[in-house]
């Protein structure tokens, strides 16, 4: 379509949302896309004419991006995408509002289950698979939300406060990772970037079309704009949803515009309504109901994580009582990502008998709200444990705790569910915690009571299938922590910088979640990358090589256990020879292997010469300062088992 034989008005009517979920089709012209929630499940409602958010068709429940991340394993995002790819179609949804890339400076942050990593490199790299998968179905993503919206506290207002090397680095860098993947959309962020509203920041959306090769079309965030001339100016072109005093607001200037910016983003909303009708005629399901749930199972299983295991996991016969309120209550994320499963749920207990476990329910914790839970009978549960081989206690926040427009106001349990796990404790011969939460949460209080803790997260709707499969010992936990479990949420250096009722000061710089841990020798519950396994693994016989730019490196993982497991390995950069403040160590590669009993695997890894770079405000590009850098290969971010040093010119 010529964009110079549209009116002004015309123009005006398609930089802006007909409704809440569509395009303005100049009457009928051009194609009428669909966008839908979520990254997690589709969350569309049955009547998409309405602004409703809770009469909504029933989906496939995945696992949140945190379980997702926690598997290490990118060909899970790819899967994940093209299963959820699947369901846009038979939804006849044409681009889906995912995937979600936002650091976790914080992990009081209340949609931190949304976003896959406090490191950017797992952001990223995961995201770009994701988008792929999605895309191989012909489908368009929304790469969310560009950028530093790192908070939901008073996110249409709060200014992100934040250097350019930080903001390259850190925050921007799994944007620029994951527009490889080509994403159709971006969608801007609520907040404000050093005092500029992401909706109207021109300075990082020619960063995004100039330096990353974006070529898509850049929408806001449901309600972000504020001033819609001033966010067209800056080359926002899809403002979302439908507002009517807005869009009375710029059809009554519409001949006085920026007749040029104007053009520019009429004309790619009216490309991407041709792709998308172009896209819609090679549409074809290729996954069934049953693998896309296969997928979400798989997922969860990849994903959990065995944070301590005193011996006493798998459970190896006997009675287990099973209790607390998230034992029998699905626990999920509220917000955008708020999906309706289409399976019914299955409380722990049932799961666990139908994997083969002697199990039951008892009453302990009955409703938990996350700050506060509603005891039933402790004291029979106490008495229940005592009388069984073992004891499994479920807690965890449910999507009153963690949703999208607040964040937590602390990371602890609440004091009913801690009393429970102590006091079961007590009376357990064998006690294990499953924890279904989206973000960190200080177990400091209750911890060393404990035999086994399992972080089971948000799972989906295969969550306590998963959970149980792993608790019998049919699957081999091999999930390890995206994110880093601080001792209190006090030691999270960003939870003490300045913020106020306009600014958030990102004064810890690059110093975020492990980079800050290792760097000032910090202790924490939990580190980066760490995650147990029913095999035990060794590593040895690194060798580093130069090829060309590259640095190649090999090593051996051996399974020392008669179990066949699966061991992440993790490749850390140090720069010894520097010449500006780095981080002590940054993750710049990893790799999930799968290793037979008593066997032993070669790993392979190339590090390319970006693995080396910083980004030189001085100099305005990413630069290698030539020198002397460690290679740290292990199995978490504080259990280095290998090292070598190498010379980069």
């Amino acid at each position: 379509m010529d964009i110079k034989k549209l009116t002004a008005k015309q123009k005006v009517k398609l930089v802006m949302g007909a409704d809440f979920w569509t395009n303005y089709d100049l009457d009928g012209a051009i194609y009428k896309f669909v966008v839908s929630d979520g990254p997690v499940g589709l969350r569309q409602p049955i009547d998409r004419t309405t602004t409703e958010q809770h009469d909504c068709i029933k989906s496939v429940a995945y696992p949140s991006f945190q379980m997702l991340s926690q598997t290490w394993d990118t060909a899970l995002a790819y899967k994940m995408g093209k299963s959820l790819g699947n369901d846009c179609i038979e939804q006849k949804v044409d681009i889906l509002l995912a995937p979600g890339v936002n650091i976790k400076r914080l992990p009081t942050c209340g949609r931190n289950f949304e976003y896959l990593s406090e490191d950017p490199l797992i952001a990223g790299e995961f995201a770009k698979e994701y988008i792929e998968g999605v895309q191989s179905m012909h489908v368009g993503c929304a790469l969310k939300h560009y950028c530093a919206n790192n908070c939901e506290r008073s996110r249409h207002w709060i200014s992100s406060e934040v250097d350019e090397r930080t903001l390259r680095e850190i925050y921007i860098k799994p944007f620029e990772i994951a527009c490889k993947a080509k994403p159709w959309t971006v969608m801007s962020a609520y907040n404000l970037v050093n005092g500029v509203r992401m909706s109207e920041h021109k300075k990082l959306y020619s960063l995004l079309r100039e330096e990353f090769g974006f070529d898509g079309m850049i929408m806001s965030d449901w309600e972000a704009v504020k001033d819609s001339e001033a966010s067209l100016n800056a080359g926002l072109d899809w403002e979302m949803p439908y507002n009517a005093e807005h869009q009375k607001q710029m059809l009554d200037k519409a001949d006085k515009l920026d007749a040029a910016k104007l053009d520019e983003s009429a004309a790619r909303v009216i490309a991407l309504a041709e792709r998308c009708e172009s896209e819609s005629k090679l549409r074809k399901s290729d996954m069934t109901l049953e693998q896309r749930r296969a997928v979400a199972l798989e997922i969860e299983e990849e994903g959990i994580t065995l944070l301590k295991n005193d011996g006493v996991l798998p459970i190896k016969g006997g009675k287990t009582v099973v209790t607390g309120a998230a034992a029998k209550n699905y626990y999920f994320g509220g917000g955008s990502s708020n999906v309706y499963p289409e399976q019914e749920f299955e409380p722990l207990a049932t799961a666990l008998v139908n994997e083969g476990a002697d199990a039951y329910y008892t009453d302990s914790v009955w409703e938990a709200t996350g700050h506060q839970a509603n005891l039933s009978n402790l004291k029979n549960a106490v008495a229940e444990a005592a009388k069984a081989d073992c004891t499994v206690i479920c807690v965890g926040n449910p999507n009153t705790c963690e949703y999208e427009s607040a964040d937590r106001q602390q990371i602890k349990l609440s004091k009913e569910e801690e009393l429970a796990i102590v006091s079961l404790a007590e009376a357990s011969e064998k006690i294990i915690v499953v924890v279904y939460a989206g973000a960190a949460v200080d177990m400091s209080g209750w911890i060393d009571e404990v035999d086994a803790v399992v972080w089971a997260g948000y799972g989906g709707e295969y969550v306590n299938k998963a959970v149980a499969r792993v608790l019998t010992g049919k699957v081999n936990p091999s999930g390890k922590l995206t994110e880093t479990f601080p001792l209190a949420l006090e030691d999270v250096p960003a939870e003490n910088a300045y913020s106020d009722e306009a600014v958030m000061l990102y004064s810890e710089g690059l110093n975020v979640g492990y980079r800050y841990f290792d760097t000032f020798g910090v202790p924490v519950l939990f580190p980066f990358g760490f995650g147990l396994s029913y095999s035990q693994f060794s590593y040895c016989n690194l060798s580093v090589e130069k090829c060309g730019n590259d640095v190649k490196l090999c090593f051996d993982i051996e399974n020392l256990s008669d179990i066949d497991g699966k061991e992440v390995a993790q490749v850390y950069v140090r720069e010894i020879t520097r010449e500006v403040y780095r981080p002590y160590k940054e993750l710049k590669a990893f790799k999930k292997v799968f290793v037979k009993a008593r066997n032993k695997t070669r790993v392979e890894i190339t590090l390319d010469r970006s693995a080396f770079a910083y980004y030189s405000v001085a100099k305005d590009c990413w630069t290698v300062h030539g020198g002397v850098f460690e290679i740290l290969v292990g199995a978490s971010s504080e259990n280095i088992l290998l090292k070598n040093k190498i010379v980069i010119d």
